[in-house]
């Protein structure tokens, strides 16, 4: 936060005091020792590792390969090209085959799938995204909500990719509002068959990978009509193209041409013509169509039928989660190596220029998001271990899956709005270079943006997290008869006027006419940053569910909402950010508490948390959960953490354990310090030989300096 400097006292005194306000002497020891403290760089790459470290390290061999790298050099088509031969090769190494029943050769591994699947980004985002939609949406989707029948039929097709195959959701009238797209699919009992249709340009398919050009078949979902009444959303199985690539009779469809990035995914748009299919095409695990046309589905509630039906597909927001994770990973380590080689700027004067992560503003822009990303990495295994508990089978409970779908909508925007924040800030970081594409960071950037809104807009699935967040809040009051309820109601009242007519800061006041090291102190302590995170989850939920209430018993409760919705989304982003912190805390508890590693992870957890709590200091203090003292404080210890976590900095990334295959990032190569060290090495041996010719600066300061004490 600013202090303003008072003109009317002693400037040189304020400074002091400021100084003064931010050190003590435990922190200038910490400060000392952090040079000489170390990580075990090896026992953090095991832990980022995370659950699955073999099949995460298996697919990290296959992103160093060559035969799986992008080639920028290739045209559009000849990039598809080369994308579509990678698929089937990848097939070929078995990687996407784990997610899939043995009996076809798969290894039954969901877990493990996702967490291969993930490092495929670091080869060609294209790859992963087109693999993605074969696998884990064609593939999966046939798994998920086929049955045996038609897992016989229809998969080894799409594990072997002789079917490519497309994923038939989205309509370019209704993207994230998938139980009112107007795609039909109507029963002829006479026939025994489904007609598919299209009534209007606004349900054509659109944005399908696979579509454009390669997908052969799809799942496509469909408004299911029978006898006259609409069963919702359900999915049909359905050829689109013959082996030559012709659309079939009643299919047409349009490509998408060049997009902001992943262009060697073919996506495209569909619509279809009174396209008839077999009965038993329909995907019926859910829902099922008898010869006769009589409806049934062993789930008798339609809204409940739709989100079991869309659940299982969720693996698609946790890869995006984690593959999010990877990027971060990637673009810190191509920038912090080349901020700890890059020179620029002879401040000392000595000749030699300063190391770019020396600077401040340089350290605040990259640390931070190096905290951010061990916080992301440590959520999304715990993360990716809740869904193997759910889709393996092991821990497969209702209640269990409405926590997954809620993990999922809040992690997946959460990360991939910081991987795009990250790989903008470490671009910009890394100057020009940063803007080269033999350097990757502006190219994985354009490729990673589409994450934010596919697989759920962010921005909507955050809205989804805050009704269950709202929906926890009322569980609260059900149940209770009115004076029970009114009692919980006057005490969360009671609550927020406590925090917000300042009553709350008694308390904190006395407490922080101490030493300031008393307050820093405060911040330092997990519970202490715990309860500020969760405050501002919990003090906002409460509030909008009060108001809601309120606005309901008025008649308003619409118009209320409606108004409330900005606030609820960023309670329900800063939701996702404590799961990442309390994973991060969880996962320090897997090192030794006396280790250098701890202490240094410590911090770096510390500085994840401190820096949301500044992000938002304007709310805290609003709210009365921060004094104006731990306020300014909050600022100055983010500062002291960076300079601590400075010379870790490299370490820290090294530890992701990417090597120059991986990142294939020249500035990475240690090629700027062969020419920081050649320049060097030129300027000593000019200087050595005599011949260095005059600075005209120096002599002029020379020049000054003479006259001045000449008089």
């Amino acid at each position: 936060m600013t202090r303003f400097i008072d003109w009317s006292t002693s400037v040189t005194d304020q400074l002091a005091e400021i100084v003064e306000d931010q050190l003590d002497d435990s922190d200038l020891e910490a400060a000392e020792s952090s040079e000489s403290t170390r990580i075990d760089v090896d026992e953090v790459h095991r832990a980022l590792l995370g659950s699955w470290p073999a099949e995460r390290q298996r697919a990290r061999d296959i992103a160093a390969d060559p035969a799986f790298w992008r080639d920028d050099s290739l045209s559009l088509a000849e990039h598809r090209d080369r994308v579509l031969a990678q698929v089937k090769l990848l097939a070929e190494r078995g990687t996407p085959s784990l997610a899939f029943p043995k009996r076809f050769g798969g290894g039954e591994n969901p877990g493990g799938n996702i967490a291969a699947f993930e490092e495929i980004f670091l080869a060609d985002p294209s790859l992963q995204i087109k693999s993605g939609v074969q696998f884990g949406l064609f593939g999966a989707a046939i798994m998920h909500l086929g049955t045996e029948e038609h897992h016989e039929r229809w998969l080894p097709g799409a594990m072997d990719v002789s079917v490519p195959g497309a994923f038939a959701m989205t309509e370019i009238g209704h993207g994230s509002d998938v139980s009112s797209i107007g795609t039909t699919a109507t029963y002829d009992p006479e026939t025994e068959e489904f007609v598919i249709n299209t009534p209007f340009r606004a349900a054509w398919k659109e944005y399908l990978g696979n579509a454009g050009r390669d997908a052969t078949a799809a799942v496509l979902f469909a408004q299911l009509i029978t006898k006259g009444m609409n069963h919702g959303v359900h999915a049909f199985y359905i050829e689109i193209r013959d082996a030559e690539g012709n659309f079939l009779p009643g299919v047409g469809g349009e490509d998408d041409g060049v997009k902001g990035g992943l262009n060697g995914v073919d996506n495209g748009r569909l619509h279809f013509s009174d396209v008839r299919i077999p009965r038993t095409n329909l995907l019926n695990r859910y829902g099922d169509v008898a010869a006769d046309g009589a409806y049934s589905s062993p789930i008798e509630s339609p809204g409940r039928r739709f989100f079991v039906m869309l659940g299982t597909l969720v693996q698609g927001r946790v890869s995006l989660d984690g593959s999010a994770v990877v990027a971060q990973q990637a673009a810190l380590a191509i920038a912090v190596t080349y901020g700890n080689q890059r020179r620029q700027f002879d401040n000392s004067g000595k000749g030699e220029e300063t190391v770019l992560l020396d600077y401040g503003r340089h350290q605040q822009r990259l640390i931070p998001r190096l905290a951010t990303v061990y916080a992301a990495a440590f959520s999304h295994d715990e993360f990716l271990r809740e869904f193997d508990a759910v889709f393996s089978g092991a821990g497969d409970t209702p209640d269990r899956r409405a926590d997954l779908e809620t993990l999922a909508a809040a992690l997946k925007p959460t990360t991939t709005w910081q991987g795009m924040d990250t790989l903008q800030v470490a671009r910009e970081a890394c100057g020009g270079a940063g803007f080269m594409a033999d350097n990757r960071l502006t190219l994985l950037r354009h490729d990673l943006d589409v994450y934010t809104t596919f697989e759920g807009d962010n921005t909507v699935l955050l809205q989804l997290v805050g009704k269950r967040l709202l929906e926890d809040y009322a569980a609260k009051f059900k149940g209770a008869d009115a004076r029970e309820a009114a009692r919980l109601f006057v005490t969360q009242a009671a609550t927020k006027a406590f925090h917000e007519i300042g009553l709350a800061r008694l308390g904190s006041i006395a407490r922080d006419l101490g030493s300031s090291a008393r307050s820093v102190g405060w911040l330092r302590e997990p519970e202490n940053q715990h309860a500020l995170l969760a405050a501002r989850v919990q003090d906002e939920i409460a509030e909008i569910g009060m108001a809601l209430n309120r606005a309901a018993k008025a008649g308003r409760g619409e118009a209320a909402f409606n108004a409330l919705q900005s606030r609820l989304i960023d309670a329900s982003h800063a939701y996702g950010e404590l799961i990442q912190w309390e994973a991060f805390t969880r996962k320090l508890e897997d090192f030794s508490p006396e280790s250098e590693t701890h202490r240094i992870l410590t911090w770096l957890r510390d500085l994840f948390g401190l820096t949301l709590i500044e992000r938002d200091l304007s709310w805290y203090l609003i709210s009365g959960r921060l004094t104006t003292k731990r306020a300014r404080l909050v600022t100055s210890y983010i500062s002291r953490l960076i300079s601590r976590l400075r010379p870790h900095a490299q370490s820290l990334v090294d530890a992701f354990g990417y090597t120059d295959a991986h990142l294939r990032a020249k500035i990475a190569t240690g090629i700027e310090q062969e020419r920081q060290t050649e320049a060097a090495a030129y300027y000593e041996e000019l200087r050595a030989s005599g011949n260095a010719p005059l600075d005209e600066r120096v002599v002029y300061r020379q020049k000054r300096k003479a006259a001045k004490q000449a008089g």
